[in-house]
């Protein structure tokens, strides 16, 4: 048997080239009998292994579709535990019972005739269909006053509650209730197991009135699909209710949360507003736009200009990839993706008052593969089975389109550190994406970059100090930058003050800029003109002129400056729409395409691209598609392909994603190999490679030899890329996370119980320390004193025990009272100007 040249010779790194098989068309004119060609351009001979999925096939999704249908009405039945099941329909609307709403509610809700009821800590909407034809009920907010769940039966103050009084009429309707946050609730009443069924035992009015009941048990889980936006300056949350989707609000009160990760001096974790907050006195351990590093390599230029721009350091990983280190540990940028996404996750759980476990999660339309996997990996990392990747203009087209709208749209997308454009087609409900272009490493940080190296250019002409150096001042600078742009887009100039910036051997520096609108277009006009292109390219690969663009629409924070949307109405000559929230559409999208995973959305057709073409490196170097850009997915395609030597029993396979002609140019995806291939003449083996493209856009590629049927599949992974290993470790370490997060939380919340009651006791003694004796005044005194310094050290168990003993100390001031006032008071009216105390019934499951 010959000696094969190389074992090693493959698709791509034999010398000899890559041949074609001599039943395989190609563009050489060799005759056929003479050997096989060398294969210089297999595009004009694809073999589909799988038609694309016609439409019939394709998962439909519907925006606002129905719900599961409501569990039967059950009669309230004579036993406090509930056990009735009896599923007839009530005829009489004075009580009433539903099980199993699950509009926020958790496991249940329990209606009975009643009065006022106070609402719960947590803040929930809730939703109620009234299915019975003859009652309704609606809320009508007020505020009650001493009156409420006693201390010994609920453990809620009995002072200043709020309540919802629930007017029955007669409709056929939908009411939302929301449950603000109660400072007065008490955590007895909040550990009840099961359902408790508060009954004031006040009379009702002739309309009558409803009393709420819930679960105060532990979060259930839930199959909520949330939808995330997980951006490079801001990051959004949000959950479909009934017909649409909803943003949710985050701890500080916001709808959106800035992509912002630090470590401080003891090393916790923060996320968010305060990671933010604290970013000037803290800049080497403050991790910001992050995103624009997911998936890219050490070497990339891009890494490498980013490296000049930001105050932490990016640092090349063992596989290659380019991390970040903070507080002197290394991080992937997957890992502070993932903070982030567990900051979402645990506002949607807040909010839902259950567990939440799967998300959809957008990702730039221009992100290629590499970059999609180590989003979806954050998501692993935060503990998110991610159920798809989209792209964040075809989320923002979804909620556009949710109210049925139709035509050719346009999606010009620039947000803080990407910018992308598509076209997409709405018509019968079926949202077709024609094209996508953009750029990766466009956005709001370029802009803030430009105006940052403005204010240190005119510093050191002015005062002949680089600021540059300085990285607390280059952060304070920063963010000035980012409040003046902001500024600007609604004001013709603004003033950046910024005292005691610097200071030399002659004293303190102050910067103090008055900087005009014009002046800052000036500054950033040739990032503006860098979305002209990807426009026109984007225009072209749909086929269409600015002409049949119906609508523009703006999504993105950047969307918001004057000059862009002017540049937007230049290229497509129109005025750009703003009918949806630039800083919520994208997450509303995600949530709308959660809620046609799980079904509740029906109505609708979803038909996306991949941004960029697949290929192989073949015979020279070349770049050899298989899959070309924008051709909608999920698609499989394959093609067969022979060997380049004689005797050949292994081949190659390199596989790359882009738009260049020369592999080298493009990027490199992964590499594998077949192994076990039969000696042969060149040319005379058949290698079928196959490109399939899931709905995340993510690539798996596999290698088949037709004459032995040996096989090699793999999910691409970038030659750097995160094991499932490191996942793991890190899933690990990001549990570790939330546990000391849970402990600071427990610490701060005793805290803030401590202070309250330290308030409490020190007026209670104000009050009456002239009516009791000296002895009880001195220890209460030396309670507080002592609860004073356990709120000074860490432990949560010491801080309770002195809390306790404060409790203690300070019921000593009723018992006082009370044994003073003996039975005077026994016999005291029970007229109607005071509410009694609410009853409660716990209603078992």
């Amino acid at each position: 048997m010959t000696q094969p040249p190389s074992s090693r010779s493959g698709l791509v790194r034999s010398r000899e080239g890559f041949r074609a098989p001599s039943n395989v068309h190609t563009s050489s004119s060799s005759s056929p009998s003479s050997s096989p060609p060398l294969l210089s351009s297999p595009r004009s001979s694809p073999v589909p292994s799988a038609n694309p999925p016609d439409a019939a096939q394709k998962r439909r999704i519907g925006v606002g579709g129905k719900r599961r249908p409501w569990p039967p009405l059950r009669s309230s039945g004579p036993s406090a535990g509930g056990s009735s099941r009896a599923h007839s329909a009530p005829s009489d609307p004075e009580e009433v019972g539903r099980e199993n709403m699950h509009d926020g509610m958790g496991e249940g809700v329990h209606w009975k005739r009643g009065g006022h009821f106070p609402l719960s800590q947590s803040q929930h909407v809730v939703t109620f269909m009234w299915l019975d034809p003859v009652w309704m009920v609606t809320p009508l907010p007020m505020r009650g006053k001493e009156a409420g769940f006693s201390p010994s039966q609920g453990g809620m103050s009995v002072r200043d509650h709020h309540y919802f009084s629930l007017q029955a009429e007669r409709s056929l309707a939908r009411v939302e209730i929301l449950l603000p946050r109660n400072p007065h609730f008490g955590g007895n009443f909040g550990s009840r197991p099961g359902f408790v069924n508060a009954k004031p035992s006040w009379g009702a009015s002739n309309l009558g009135w409803a009393t709420l009941a819930r679960s105060f048990s532990a979060k259930p889980a839930g199959n909520d699909v949330i939808g995330i936006d997980l951006g490079t300056t801001n990051s959004c949350v949000s959950v479909m209710e009934g017909k649409n989707p909803k943003v949710i609000e985050n701890s500080e009160g916001s709808r959106t949360t800035p992509s912002v990760v630090a470590f401080n001096q003891k090393g916790e974790l923060l996320v968010g507003t305060p990671a933010k907050r604290q970013a000037v006195t803290n800049p080497t351990n403050t991790l910001f736009g992050t995103k624009r590093l997911i998936g890219r390599r050490f070497d990339d230029p891009q890494t490498q200009k980013e490296m000049k721009m930001v105050p932490y350091k990016i640092v090349k990983a063992p596989n290659g990839d380019a991390w970040v280190e903070a507080d002197g540990k290394q991080y992937s940028p997957s890992q502070i993706g993932a903070f982030i996404l567990t900051k979402m996750k645990e506002t949607a759980e807040a909010y839902l008052g259950k567990s939440v476990s799967k998300a959809v999660i957008t990702v730039p339309a221009y992100f290629n593969d590499a970059q999609r996997q180590a989003t979806k990996d954050a998501g692993r990392i935060a503990g998110l089975d991610v159920q798809r990747i989209i792209n964040e203009p075809t989320a923002a087209a979804l909620s556009y389109g949710l109210n049925n709208k139709e035509g050719l749209i346009a999606v010009f997308d620039l947000g803080g550190g990407t910018f992308d454009v598509s076209i997409l087609e709405i018509s019968n409900g079926v949202f077709e994406v024609k094209a996508t272009n953009g750029d990766t490493f466009l956005g709001g940080e370029d802009f803030d970059n430009a105006l940052l190296d403005f204010l240190v250019s005119e510093f050191k002409r002015t005062d002949a100090i680089d600021l540059s150096k300085d990285r607390l001042a280059l952060q304070r600078l920063r963010e000035a930058a980012e409040k003046a742009k902001i500024e600007l887009s609604s004001t013709s100039q603004t003033e950046i003050n910024l005292p005691f910036i610097t200071a030399d051997a002659s004293g303190a520096k102050h910067l103090n800029i008055t900087l005009t609108r014009s002046k800052f277009e000036s500054l950033v006009n040739n990032l503006i003109e860098r979305t002209r292109n990807p426009c026109k390219n984007c225009l072209k690969d749909a086929g269409i002129s600015t002409k049949d663009v119906d609508e523009v629409l703006l999504v993105g924070g950047m969307t918001r400056v004057p000059k862009v949307q002017e540049v937007v109405s230049e290229i497509f000559g129109k005025t750009p729409s703003k009918g949806v929230n630039p800083d919520e559409a994208v997450a509303m999208g995600a949530a709308i395409q959660g809620g046609i995973l799980r079904g509740d959305v029906k109505e609708l057709l979803l038909l996306d691209v991949t941004p960029l073409s697949l290929g192989i490196e073949t015979l020279g170097g070349i770049f050899t598609r298989l899959i070309n850009r924008n051709t909608t997915i999920p698609t499989k395609k394959s093609q067969v392909f022979s060997t380049a030597a004689d005797n050949q029993t292994q081949v190659g396979v390199r596989v790359l994603q882009g738009e260049r002609e020369m592999a080298a140019d493009n990027k490199l995806l992964g590499e594998f190999e077949l192994v076990g291939i039969p000696p042969a003449p060149r040319g005379m083996p058949q290698i079928e490679v196959t490109f399939d493209i899931d709905a995340n856009g993510i690539v798996t590629v596999s290698a088949k030899d037709k004459a032995t049927g040996k096989e090699q599949q793999i999910t691409i992974r970038s030659s750097g890329g995160l094991s499932d290993e490191d996942i793991q470790k890190m899933v690990k370490e990001a549990e570790l996370h939330a546990q000391k997060d849970q402990e600071r939380k427990a610490l701060i919340d005793v805290r803030n119980s401590a202070d309250t009651t330290i308030y409490s006791i020190e007026k209670s003694l104000a009050e009456y320390r002239d009516k009791i004796p000296s002895e009880i005044a001195t220890e209460i005194e030396t309670a507080v004193v002592d609860l004073r310094t356990a709120m000074g050290g860490e432990s949560v168990d010491d801080i309770k025990a002195k809390l306790d003993a404060a409790n203690k100390a300070v019921s000593k001031i009723g018992q006082h009272m009370t044994g003073n006032a003996g039975g005077s008071s026994s016999g005291g009216s029970q007229g109607g100007d005071q509410p009694p105390e609410a009853e409660y019934e716990e209603v078992k499951k």
